[in-house]
């Protein structure tokens, strides 16, 4: 396959993406406290942005960070990898696929109970895949380095490492040995890209289409070719032009060359989704309206918005659904992506090419409001007038004060409010200062983060 990629080479190369996050998967047999290293290491519960139940088995993806270094950590269920049949079988699956998708693996070892069988067959594997893997036992607090951890390294996977997760004792310095292999080069910002290039994700369940709206885009805009990377989880951004505009299209589906037909081939990764996500200016969400909207779409819906991207949803194979179903669709949107409303929604059909140019349109536009500049006395202006109409409720003896704004960030924009007792201002009143703004400055397609900063008293300490 070498040769017959040298031609294209010349011209328009695919790009990696630079700047995915390292991956880190929590290994071992059940309770030995892996869910609880993962809270810990994502800093809360609230941390976990996907638990696909249809498709994993006590399986979870969560960020972290570590000074500048994000990275992702998945949990899995409890491993046994010689199992056969049943359940256990399937979570042994998972665990495999989560192993395959990280750069690097924690297998965690219980410090009281010792060393089990269990471990032995989990090491085993490990030593074979020839994977970084860091050996750490849990529930050693209150414990020493002596000999009660001294029968791990049987294991043969090395120094052993002692953590608390419960307590979070040795997290840190666990996170920093575990990434240390793989020479991460220090976090700088990124070099500012061309502005006219939109950086262009699909994301959607398994078979929901993209596989096929991928193609159709990339035959109508001849895709310059490329050799796919030999990793399964690398994201690639593939240049392309439309008309006069730019974009790197980010692959979440899969894509293959072969001889000169593209094919885009779902496999569905919730890492390669996440990392696409998070890279993209502009995330198309797909839904399919034979099924309407599913947990994993909400999911996927979250974390776009949690990101701060700019997104369009498009609801694919509109035409093989009766208007039943259609209603039934509309409704399911309207309930469960409610938080999606700013977004402009589209049905089409991409087996059939029908409907595909509003979204390119609508895809310009978000991206444009998303880099919207909003000038401090227009802005001002527009919240002078939002409280004119409608005051922010009293709480108790003080009613907040808005003074004045200014645009705080670009992509999501971020608008700043300044004035006294702000602390008081209740969510409602943000949606209704956010619904204001987006008119004024035609914002649609993309999150807007409203921030209220209460002015410091310089007095208040002194009195």
């Amino acid at each position: 396959k070498r040769h017959s990629s040298r031609h294209y080479a010349a011209r328009i190369p695919f790009r990696l993406a630079t700047t995915m996050k390292p991956v880190i998967a929590l290994v071992g047999r059940p309770n030995v406290g892996k869910s609880t290293l993962f809270n810990r290491m994502t800093k809360s519960r609230d941390a976990i942005v996907a638990d696909y139940a249809g498709l994993t088995r006590d399986r979870h993806y969560g960020s972290g960070r570590l000074g500048n270094q994000e990275f992702i950590v998945i949990d899995t269920g409890g491993f046994e990898p010689t199992a056969e049949t049943g359940i256990v079988k399937e979570m042994a699956k998972q665990t495999r696929q989560a192993v395959a998708e990280s750069d690097v693996v924690i297998f965690v070892v219980d410090a009281r109970e010792g060393l089990s069988a269990q471990d032995h067959d989990i090491a085993t594997f490990l030593r074979r895949l020839g994977k970084p893997t860091l050996l750490v036992a849990n529930k050693s607090e209150g414990m020493t380095q002596g000999i009660q951890l001294t029968e791990f390294y049987e294991l043969g996977l090395g120094e052993v490492v002692p953590v608390s997760a419960a307590h979070g004792q040795g997290t840190r310095s666990m996170i920093e040995m575990a990434l240390e292999p793989l020479h991460l080069p220090e976090i700088d910002d990124e070099p500012a890209e061309a502005d006219d290039t939109i950086r262009l994700a699909v994301a959607g369940r398994p078979n929901v289409g993209k596989s096929t709206l991928i193609n159709v885009w990339l035959g109508e805009e001849r895709l310059i070719a490329f050799d796919m990377p030999g990793t399964t989880r690398d994201a690639i951004s593939v240049p392309f032009t439309k008309g006069e505009q730019r974009y790197e299209l980010i692959d979440t589906a899969g894509l293959r060359r072969r001889g000169k037909v593209f094919e885009a081939i779902e496999k569905f990764s919730v890492v390669k989704t996440l990392q696409a996500i998070e890279r993209a200016n502009v995330v198309v969400l797909l839904i399919d309206a034979t099924q309407g909207v599913t947990d994993q779409d909400a999911h996927i819906a979250g974390f776009i918005v949690e990101n701060g991207r700019a997104v369009v949803v498009a609801i694919n194979k509109w035409d093989a659904v009766d208007e039943y179903q259609r209603e039934l669709v509309k409704r399911s949107i309207e309930q469960r992506l409610a938080f999606l409303r700013f977004a402009s929604v589209f049905t089409i059909s991409a087996i059939k090419r029908q409907g595909l140019e509003p979204v390119w349109k609508a895809i310009g536009q978000a991206h444009a409001s998303a880099n919207r500049k909003m000038p401090t006395p227009k802005l001002s202006r527009v919240l002078e007038e939002a409280v004119a109409y409608q005051q922010p409720k009293r709480s108790g003896m003080h009613r907040p004060k808005l003074r004045y704004a200014h645009q705080g960030g670009m992509n999501p924009p971020v608008v700043v409010v300044h004035g006294n007792s702000l602390e008081h201002v209740t969510q409602e009143y943000k949606r209704y200062l956010e619904g204001r703004i987006r008119e004024a400055f035609e914002l649609t397609g993309t999150p807007l983060r409203v921030e209220m900063k209460t002015s410091q008293n310089p007095y208040a300490e002194k009195s």
